[in-house]
């Protein structure tokens, strides 16, 4: 237990200094490219490669990603997954695929990540707060129409024990509003690896990323949001059953 918490806060260490040390660096690469990049592409994928860092150098949490090459670069999605961790967030950075985070807005106060976040203009939400819902929807319907993904958990939270939670329909209302199509992501591994509650590193966890094949919009044509929602988690349910 005492080299776990060693290791958990050499490891979190190293995520304070080299968030302090690559946000600079994000606004210099977000100053030299916004003005040619207007869904600030090229900033996103640098904080892919942030994300990323985490995982990639902690050899704590290998992670494997499945089914990338369905994401078609040329396409808008509204992307759901799964929520088990904080780690989530960092796991998903692995895809290196263009979007925009829909996230609580207390992760925007965080120095150097959240003031990163407001930087590639992701999308806050106050969560229980019904004007905040409207115009974190307004600003995601206005994010596909100028060709960004949007990336959500319809769990809202994270999961207390790794048993997938009912979805709530925002991300599904967006996707029939918009007409986008839907793209499920399956998460497996991060609660194991970083439970909800703590910082200590638990011991060696794989994790791994498994890309669902897209939903188009005409196979939800005359569905409504409650239909689609319950569709598209019992896609989760059969997958984790297979898993079983």
């Amino acid at each position: 237990m005492l080299a776990r918490r060693i290791y958990s806060t050499i490891f979190w260490s190293f995520l304070t200094a080299s968030s302090i040390a690559l946000f600079p660096v994000a606004v210099g690469v977000w100053a030299l490219t916004a003005p040619f990049d207007r869904r600030l592409t090229v900033l996103h994928q640098f904080t892919c490669f942030w994300g990323s860092l985490y995982t990639f150098v902690n050899p704590l949490w290998p992670v494997r990603v499945h089914g990338r090459e369905k994401i078609d670069p040329r396409e808008t999605y509204v992307m759901v997954a799964n929520h088990l961790s904080l780690l989530d967030i960092l796991v998903l950075f692995r895809l290196f695929r263009h979007f925009k985070w829909v996230s609580k807005i207390e992760n925007f106060k965080i120095p150097c990540i959240g003031w990163n976040m407001r930087l590639n203009r992701y999308i806050p939400l106050r969560r229980g707060d019904r004007d905040s819902i409207r115009e974190m929807m307004t600003a995601c319907e206005e994010t596909l129409r100028d060709g960004s993904s949007i990336m959500m958990f319809p769990e809202g939270t994270r999961s207390k024990n790794g048993v997938l939670q009912p979805f709530k329909p925002g991300a599904f209302e967006l996707a029939l509003r918009t007409q986008r199509p839907l793209l499920p992501i399956v998460i497996e591994g991060t609660s194991n690896a970083l439970p909800k509650r703590g910082f200590v590193l638990r011991g060696r966890h794989p994790i791994r990323v498994t890309v669902l094949d897209p939903i188009p919009a005409e196979r939800f044509a005359g569905l409504d949001a409650k239909a689609l929602t319950e569709h598209t988690r019992q896609l989760y349910v059969d997958f984790f059953d297979t898993r079983a």
